[in-house]
């Protein structure tokens, strides 16, 4: 804050005197694009410095510049993290020293004093993530400026206008969402496809869909609906491969070998492998119905995801495609496979003292079950270990035999 009314002579030279900002500035240049294909990077990066560079002072020059090509929805820590040849291939003409997250981690050794952005929302659309990265900022002497903000007046009328803006980016960003989680469940209650079609199927355009004109970002992507792979063998391959585990119980691994053994029959492209079997079972569409929103982006990084609670999916109303099993079946196949896993997680432990035994010249025998306990003869002794067994107590088992060596 300026102080209007100072001392009536120069007292600059008494000791304790200072000028808090005596010492030298050195700027940053802050900005983010979401996406590179429906927005231009190489545009809208040099316009936000233009915009930004508002704010340095006459002669100045930013230090150093750090952008993101990422949503403003990701936290700082999972921004910036494709590969440094993507963001050469998109030719941005300005500079690139790092993204949000190496700011944060490079600012205090950089010296920077200050960072200036187009606006808040270039930082994140999240209220929280902003505030977060303006105190980890600030702990380190950095002032962050927004080119949008007016300069002067009050500190409280800065900081009010800065939050408004914060709030107005977060529920732009939640409108955002709840738009485009609408349309993409009215896309799959219509029967169009998301996503890379599965193994028994293949994605045609679908003639019947309402036209869309050219948009600001060319031709739109036409829908497309699921129909069978023209290699029929697909399509029973499907079929087997849920059957086996429905009426027989097996496992991907023996699964695997039964399709690997018959290349003619169930053909594939390359090798099965444990997550194209186990996807394949899983997926719903092998149903006839379209599902969407059964996957969440676990990190922000593109191929990583998790499953989300079946109660989340949005289903068509009713079959959009030619089904491989039928709902009753698929059902039960993930039953069986739910059951198969709980047995994988109750022998586990099991299977790694069997195999830290085996590494000794020993074997691991049951003598006798009771109750919640079993009795296991190793080597020559005897254990007794509830059951099922609890990873910690596997463990004490497993580093009791490694020092039996």
């Amino acid at each position: 804050m300026t102080i209007q009314f100072g001392p009536p002579i120069d007292l600059s030279d008494l000791p304790g005197f200072h000028r808090a900002d005596a010492g030298p500035r050195r700027p940053a240049f802050v900005g983010r694009v979401s996406t590179k294909d429906n927005q231009n990077p190489a545009t809208s990066i040099p316009r936000q410095v233009v915009l930004a560079a508002a704010g340095l002072e006459p002669g100045e020059e930013f230090a150093a510049y750090f952008w993101d090509v990422e949503s403003g929805m990701l936290p700082p820590e999972l921004r910036g993290l494709g590969a440094k040849q993507m963001y050469d291939n998109l030719g941005v003409p300005t500079p690139r020293d790092g993204g949000l997250n190496e700011l944060l981690e490079q600012a205090k050794d950089l010296g920077i004093t200050h960072v200036l952005a187009e606006r808040g929302d270039r930082l994140a659309r999240a209220m929280l993530t902003s505030l977060t990265v303006e105190h980890e900022l600030e702990q380190v002497g950095v002032e962050v400026i927004y080119a949008n903000e007016p300069t002067g007046g009050t500190e409280s009328g800065r900081l009010r206008t800065r939050r408004y803006g914060q709030v107005e980016a977060e529920v732009y960003r939640t409108v955002m969402m709840e738009m485009s989680m609408g349309g993409q469940m009215q896309h799959a209650i219509n029967g169009w496809n998301h996503g890379y079609p599965p193994y028994p199927y293949i994605a045609v355009v679908d003639p019947d869909a309402p036209a869309r004109g050219r948009g600001r970002f060319g031709d739109p992507r036409p829908k497309r609906k699921l129909a069978p792979h023209p290699d029929p063998r697909r399509f029973d391959t499907a079929a087997e491969m849920c059957r086996l585990r429905r009426e027989e119980n097996l496992r991907t691994a023996a699964i695997i070998k039964i399709l690997t053994a018959r290349p003619d029959r169930f053909p594939i492209e390359g090798r099965w492998t444990l997550n194209l079997v186990e996807g394949l079972i899983a997926n719903p569409k092998l149903t006839g119905y379209q599902v969407y929103n059964r996957k969440a982006t676990s990190s922000g990084t593109p191929g990583t995801s998790r499953l989300k609670p079946v109660s989340e999916w949005v289903w068509s109303p009713a079959i959009t495609h030619e089904p491989v099993v039928s709902i009753d079946q698929w059902k039960h196949a993930q039953e069986v496979t739910a059951s198969l896993r709980a047995e994988r997680r109750k022998d586990g432990p099991l299977v790694l003292i069997r195999a830290a035994a085996q590494r000794v010249g020993l074997a691991v025998t049951v003598v006798r079950r009771g109750g919640a306990h079993t009795v296991y003869r190793i080597g020559d002794r005897q254990v007794v270990l509830p059951d099922p067994i609890p990873s910690a107590i596997a463990q004490q088992v497993i580093d009791e035999l490694r020092s039996a060596r």
